[in-house]
């Protein structure tokens, strides 16, 4: 009995195992593939620098097992765009296999060569096509990426160990080696213009004594942990203008990371700052936009200086993922400023100083993390490692017809240690603030907004109603608690919004005008 179960079980097995068994027998493709899309677009890249990987899916609809005979690139190994089949990198391939009702994934990237292959203009469409078999059969899909040529600033790399070049300051009559990689501006370098953007990998220096001027319409990009540094007796001179058409901002200078592709547009940390060291002087930004950085401006020192250690202007400094201005016991004057999402704090002013920002937008709609601190931080204090605080003056931090909002609250915090030795001056005069202490979790004098001295014309806790802050538009409109509140005396000072438009009749407050939409 046993003997004849055990018969049964392994013909069972033997029947069970030769009706699930299938023998692949792959045909050739008669050129009926269908594809996801039948153009891949690799967005904009500059010459030299790869792109994103993009997919493309090709589909077998077919009942039968199929066999594409070749995959390649149309320009074949002189092409500038590489693939990856079923998990295979190359250029071509041979034999393809797709099951029947199944699917193939071929991943595409690209970087062209300008030592291989010159661009004739400083920006041109690349093209090439995946060919799949030929003759009767071929089909093909087009590959498309638009080249930008730039200027390239990088550090040297030693040859032989492979060792970047860092930077070296003069600070004070003495020489500091850093491990900063990087190099100084060359002398031909301390014009950028419009013709070209620039690309910088590493920290580009403004060499002591000399003058970077960034002029209309440049655009300075940054590889990833990349910026710009601004030494002992250097100076900043960003001159962008007003475009003749707003929408088009040619003329506005635009500071971002290198990738191009739509999908890093907005992607905060992207690249390190600008740097302005103790002791550069005269620094100027004036219609300028400061994207993706880690912090947007780090300025450092000097706070009593003849002039103000930066001045400010019709600036836009978004997405930052730290801060957007890191200010240490420095001088800055801003007007028309607009700084918005920052992971800590958009407006730092620390370690005490001298401040005036009029029309700014001060905001924070920070929505990537949990975020500890408010758009606008003011102190008069650094902590050392043993926990012990060296205090600083505050001359003077005024905020005349500003705005000062975002999505929590409260969205400004005085972090004063009093010392009745030293000044500590602030003052917001007709600005719309965002500071809910129904809760008493503030108290003492710097938070008695019935003090004059301290709050004046002040209107809390109203919508400015912001146009679009999830895309950086703080354009206000006519129902907005910032309609009407600004002051004429500072309108005149800045008598044009931060898109040109005349404020001088019934300002408001913040660095727009509002409209209608």
């Amino acid at each position: 009995m046993k003997r004849t179960f055990y018969f049964i079980a392994c013909f069972g097995f033997l029947l069970l195992w030769s009706s699930c068994r299938k023998d692949f027998e792959f045909e050739p493709s008669t050129g009926q593939l269908e594809f996801s899309k039948d153009t891949v677009y690799l967005d904009t890249i500059f010459a030299n620098i790869g792109s994103s990987t993009y997919n493309l899916k090709v589909y077998n609809r077919s009942n039968k097992d199929i066999t594409i005979p070749s995959v390649s690139l149309n320009r074949g190994e002189s092409s500038g765009y590489r693939l990856n089949v079923d998990g295979t990198a190359g250029k071509a391939f041979y034999n393809v296999e797709i099951l029947a009702k199944d699917s193939l994934f071929i991943f595409v990237e690209t970087t062209y060569n300008t030592t291989t292959n010159p661009l004739i203009n400083n920006e041109f469409l690349y093209t090439d096509k995946i060919d799949f078999d030929s003759g009767a059969n071929h089909q093909s899909v087009d590959l498309v990426t638009l080249i930008k040529d730039a200027v390239f600033i990088y550090p040297n790399r030693d040859g032989a160990t492979g060792v970047v070049e860092t930077l070296t300051f003069n600070v004070n009559g003495e020489s500091i080696d850093t491990y900063i990689q990087g190099r100084e501006l060359l002398p031909d370098e301390l014009s950028f213009t419009n013709e070209k953007p620039y690309v910088i990998y590493g920290y580009a220096a403004v060499p002591n004594g000399e003058t970077l001027t960034v002029n209309p319409g440049a655009r300075v990009h940054f590889h990833a942990n990349s910026g710009l540094i601004v030494g002992e007796n250097a100076s900043l001179k960003v001159n962008g203008d007003l475009s003749t058409d707003p929408m088009l901002l040619e003329n506005e200078v635009i500071f971002e990371g290198d990738r191009l592709e739509p999908g890093f547009s907005d992607i905060p940390g992207q690249w390190g700052s600008i740097w302005l060291f103790q002791n550069s002087t005269d620094n100027t930004i004036n219609y300028a936009t400061i994207k993706n950085a880690g912090v947007g401006l780090i300025v450092d020192g000097n706070p009593g200086g003849p002039s103000d250690k930066l001045t400010l202007s019709n600036t836009k400094i978004y997405n930052s993922s730290n801060y957007g201005v890191l200010a240490r016991n420095t001088s800055i004057t801003g007007e028309n400023v607009v700084i918005n999402n920052s992971g800590q704090v958009s407006l730092a002013l620390t370690q005490g100083g001298k401040y005036n920002f009029t029309h700014s937008t001060i905001a924070n709609y920070w929505s990537n993390s949990f975020r500890q601190f408010p758009a606008l931080l003011i102190n008069n204090f650094v902590m050392d490692a043993s926990n012990t605080a060296f205090l600083y003056e505050l001359t003077e931090a005024n905020f005349n017809n500003c705005i000062v909002y975002g999505n929590d609250n409260p969205e400004f915090l005085i972090d004063e240690i009093f010392d009745a030795s030293i000044d500590f001056n602030f003052k917001f005069t007709n600005s719309l603030l965002r500071f809910d202490n129904s809760n008493n979790n503030y108290s003492g004098s710097n938070y008695n907004f019935n003090d004059a001295t301290h709050y004046e014309g002040i209107i809390f806790n109203q919508s400015p109603n912001f146009k679009n802050v999830t895309e950086n538009d703080f354009n206000i409109n006519e129902d907005s608690a910032a309609k009407g509140l600004g002051n004429s005396f500072f309108a005149n000072q800045v008598p044009l919004d931060v898109s040109g438009i005349d404020r001088t009749t019934s300002p408001d407050s913040g660095a727009y005008q509002h409209t209608t939409f």
